[in-house]
């Protein structure tokens, strides 16, 4: 586990293995990173133009305006790199002797690590020797990993890095338990698994120890690396450290979530160590056999778990029970078990009650307890998101409508409210009576798809009030033909910050600083 004042540094690689940059571009790059608030930059000189190793070097190094890692990825490895090893010395040897910061040579060309250290011995050099290893295939078992360590701390390095290419994340903690054993030896130890199952050992790298994170510039984003405008304005790592407490978004996909962006700032504006991290989940029943210290202390669920999640609760809440799903998890510092909430039925419903108010669409309904008493409320899908809103205007004496593409399952839903499930081919010429609720609970019209809608546009009018539980874009295409049709209209936005007020309620035990999420949500969603 890392110390509270463990010092990592933040590595923008500014060269793209699937294309070669001029130097030109390599010296904008570096002044970019450093803009978006990089430490070092990595520079891979099989990846520059032509490459000329006293000319490029000297123009790089001398033009750096942070810290440089100078890499060369030899062509077995998939790069770019036609040089024989001489040039790849002499290229390492320049850069110890042009004030490079650190050069990495892989575990493979290990032999001409004695010729570099004397050479930066020989040139009162204060660069550092990485030397690397790049594993390909699946992650290998612990043992391994930790022979393959000892192999690069055989070499008397300054730094060993280690990359693997996770595709499950359950593989990570694997790299996350070689951190301390790198502690142990007093080698710093840079450690991550790339692609997007591997984020998490990015960003959660300072907490276990790491000594670089890596983050991607505006414009060239990379599978399972951070961009360094997230690391900066959301999860600002320098106050991540081991007593760090660890929350997850469970999903899959997960690179659409707002989440970070939201609770993050939040932990930090009411001083509470936490860090809340997408997680890009294969397997329910794995993840949480792997992910059981009390280091990971909660999770949202979104698609498509919110259901199934619930076999892996050891508790559930009578809420969550009678819909039948969850959408956060906390695990009780006492005895360590997993208790399952529903934060978005009330989020959901309250956000359209409100509306309905906000718009003096009471009809007597007050008398009743709910601005939705004796409605017709339409819900389109019937899983998880579906079932918090159907569970949630019954509660509010609504009349419940059912679509869903699995017909099965729409009746299931339907006959758990009291309502109707009618066949998803009928919603398309669906017309409901007078002031009648509309409500997607289905990902139509979420990024990247934002050009579908759920029901046919000519039906709209029809409605009072339409909701879309999808908050990416902010303004779905549902949302605009509703307008459009003049019926009121709440964004899935609205239901996403009640939820989350909900969940850092739970998460933290403190009370949510509502006005300071709702600021965030407008400002940046």
């Amino acid at each position: 586990m890392g110390s509270a004042n463990q010092v990592f540094n933040i590595c923008a690689p500014i060269t793209n293995e699937q294309q070669s940059v001029s130097v030109e571009q390599i010296v904008n790059n570096m002044n970019h990173a450093k803009a978006e608030g990089a430490d070092t930059v990595e520079v891979r000189l099989d990846c520059i133009t032509s490459f000329h190793p006293l000319l490029h070097l000297k123009i790089i190094l001398q033009n750096k305006p942070l810290p440089v890692l100078i890499a060369n990825r030899k062509k077995w490895d998939g790069s770019l790199s036609k040089g024989d090893d001489s040039m790849l010395l002499e290229a390492l040897q320049l850069a110890l002797e042009l004030g490079a910061d650190f050069i990495e040579v892989e575990l493979k060309e290990a032999s001409c690590l004695p010729t570099l250290m004397e050479h930066k011995r020989n040139h009162n050099s204060h660069g550092k020797i990485i030397v690397s290893c790049y594993v390909d295939d699946i992650t290998p078992p612990q043992e391994e990993l930790l022979q393959l360590v000892a192999r690069m701390q055989a070499t008397g390095s300054d730094i060993i890095k280690l990359v693997t290419h996770a595709a499950d994340i359950t593989e990570l903690t694997r790299i996350f338990s070689l951190f301390p054993h790198c502690q142990n030896l007093q080698v710093p130890l840079i450690a991550y698994s790339v692609g997007e199952r591997g984020l998490i050992s990015q960003l959660l790298c300072p907490k276990f120890g790491g000594f670089f994170v890596y983050g991607s510039l505006a414009g060239n984003p990379i599978p399972g690396i951070p961009s360094l405008d997230s690391l900066k304005e959301a999860y600002k790592l320098e106050g991540v450290n081991e007593d760090t407490k660890v929350f997850g978004l469970i999903s899959k996909p997960v690179s659409h979530s707002k989440g970070p962006i939201l609770h993050n700032p939040s932990f930090r504006h009411v001083n509470y160590n936490g860090i809340y991290v997408p997680m890009f989940v294969d397997d329910l029943k794995e993840f949480f056999s792997t992910y059981s210290s009390p280091d990971f202390s909660g999770f949202s669920v979104g698609i498509p778990y919110k259901e199934e999640v619930l076999r892996f609760c050891d508790e559930v809440h009578p809420l969550a029970q009678s819909i039948g799903a969850v959408n956060t998890i906390i695990r009780r510092p006492g005895d360590g078990k997993l208790v399952g909430y529903n934060t978005d039925c009330e989020a959901a419903i309250t956000a359209i009650e409100d509306a309905l108010i906000e718009h003096g669409c009471n009809d007597g309904g007050a008398s009743l307890g709910s601005a939705l008493a004796g409605r017709l409320f339409v819900v389109v899908g019937a899983g998880g998101a579906g079932k918090a809103l159907a569970f949630g205007a019954k509660s509010r004496g609504a009349r419940l409508v059912i679509f869903d593409i699995d017909f099965d399952r729409a009746k299931s839903l339907a006959c758990a409210v009291s309502g109707e499930a009618q066949p998803y081919k009928e919603l398309v010429n669906f017309e409901p009576e007078k002031g009648a609720i509309l409500a997607n609970a289905t990902p139509i019209g979420m990024h990247p798809n934002t050009d579908r809608i759920p029901v046919a546009e000519s039906t709209l009018e029809h409605y009072l009030l339409v909701f879309d539980a999808v908050y990416t874009p902010r303004r779905t295409r549902l949302l605009k033909e509703a307008d459009a049709a003049g019926a009121k209209t709440v964004g899935g936005v609205e239901m996403f910050l009640r939820q989350a007020i909900g969940q850092f309620n739970l998460f933290t035990g403190l009370e949510a600083p509502i006005e300071f999420m709702r600021e965030i949500v407008l400002s940046k969603f």
